[in-house]
């Protein structure tokens, strides 16, 4: 679709409203698209957003601007960029107290708004969905060792899972942060303003923009199996909540338990997809519990220097020591994901986390079953993490008092 470029929009919009540059209403929370209006967080003169799209790499497009790469006019060409997989819409996306981190309907802008769009408003997509296949070297083990078999639907002959996956910016609905946190909205705009050093002004001088795009990192989420089954109350939902560990997840490193998890809760999606079921894993982008790379491996140094070594119970007190908190992810807007998949039950919550699990009941999502990681896939050099872990009470595997309900131990798939 062909769409006629805006140009910038005023300086003035950072700080003052334009009469002749009203933005474009936002009514978060209704119960149709049309009804919603887009969030337009480009330069033009519909925008209603603070922030850029893009997360923290709005800075490097600016950055491409400022080295003359990129025209600070392009408009994307949207054609055939449209999800790969229909999703939604469910009813939690018309539910403003369910979703207030991002946007339900980002994924599907030239659709929901074509007319807009045709108009010459500059609307950008803050989610896309795609299919792909993944791979690790785990899935081989596993397919060794008999506990998963390849069906070539879910997991074909290579080894290869079959997924879609959709990649998730944030948008933040002040409001509704306020609310999930029992805060004013007015101390919420002012911290946010001024722990960014005044990066963001509309914060604190346009009250009439309610939506928030914050330059940190996004979500992923692979989903393995039938959608369908998300939404089917006869058909089993594996989950894996996992936030980002580089050192981890990628390169391998054994001083936690991430990858292992990780694998682990791949390895459970995909047995439940190839059971009827559908199998969600999300990754979130909240390098060392939200502390940043840097706070952690300074946390590594002094954790490994002190008298006696690395030790359990000073493990989250040299965190706390060198950071000032012991933990900012803030579980409490990660559903805001689950229900925009249409999750309302979750069978096997692969998570030995009370803070993830409490976070998800407390948002109306039931959890049937906690699968907890077998201890023959710990690292020895994790071993300090997890006795830390059990002696601050980080998980208790608990789950509803139902006697219909149990907990998994071990590996708990084939109990």
């Amino acid at each position: 679709m062909e769409t006629k470029p805006s140009s910038p929009v005023s300086i003035r919009l950072s700080s003052h409203p334009d009469s002749h540059k009203q933005p474009a209403p936002l009514n978060w929370g209704a119960d149709s698209p049309a009804e919603r209006a887009p969030v337009v967080g480009t330069l033009t003169d519909k925008r209603n957003a603070i922030g850029a799209h893009a997360g923290s790499y709005a800075i490097y497009r600016a950055l491409a601007i400022a080295a003359g790469t990129l025209d600070q006019v392009h408009v994307p060409d949207l054609t055939d960029t449209a999800p790969a997989e229909p999703l939604g819409p469910h009813k939690q996306w018309s539910s403003p107290d369910k979703i207030i981190s991002l946007d339900p309907y980002g994924h599907n802008v030239s659709q929901f708004w074509a007319d807009q769009l045709e108009e010459g408003w500059d609307i950008r997509p803050s989610i896309a969905v795609t299919k792909a296949r993944l791979y690790m070297p785990e899935l081989n083990q596993a397919i060794a060792s008999g506990r998963l078999k390849a069906d070539n639907e879910i997991l074909t002959e290579s080894n290869e899972a079959r997924v879609t996956k959709a990649a998730i910016e944030p948008v933040w609905y002040l409001p509704g942060i306020a609310e999930r946190f029992k805060i004013k909205e007015s101390d919420l705009r002012r911290a946010l303003y001024e722990q960014t050093g005044g990066m963001f002004t509309e914060l604190v001088t346009r009250n009439d923009l309610k939506i928030f795009l914050p330059p940190i990192g996004g979500i992923t989420a692979y989903i393995f199996g039938d959608l369908q089954a998300i939404t089917d109350p006869e058909r089993k939902v594996a989950c894996r909540v996992h936030d980002e560990c580089n050192g981890s997840d990628v390169f391998g490193s054994d001083i936690c338990t991430c990858r292992p998890y990780l694998a682990h809760g791949i390895e459970v999606c995909i047995e439940t997809a190839q059971q009827g079921g559908c199998g969600v894993v999300v990754y979130n982008r909240k390098e060392g519990r939200a502390l940043g790379e840097v706070t952690k491996f300074l946390v590594y140094n002094a954790r490994k220097r002190q008298p006696g070594g690395d030790r359990a119970e000073t493990y989250f007190e040299r965190t706390e020591c060198v950071a000032g908190v012991q933990d900012m992810r803030f579980q409490e807007l990660m559903p805001d994901v689950l229900h925009w998949l249409g999750i309302e039950h979750i069978n096997r919550f692969v998570s030995m986390s009370d803070m993830k699990y409490d976070a998800i009941v407390q948002q109306g999502i039931d959890i049937s079953e906690r699968v907890a990681l077998p201890d023959d896939l710990i690292p020895d050099d994790a071993s300090v993490e997890m006795d830390a872990k059990k002696a601050a009470g980080y998980f208790t595997l608990k789950v509803p008092s139902d006697d219909k309900l149990k907990v998994a131990k071990g590996r708990g798939l084939h109990e």
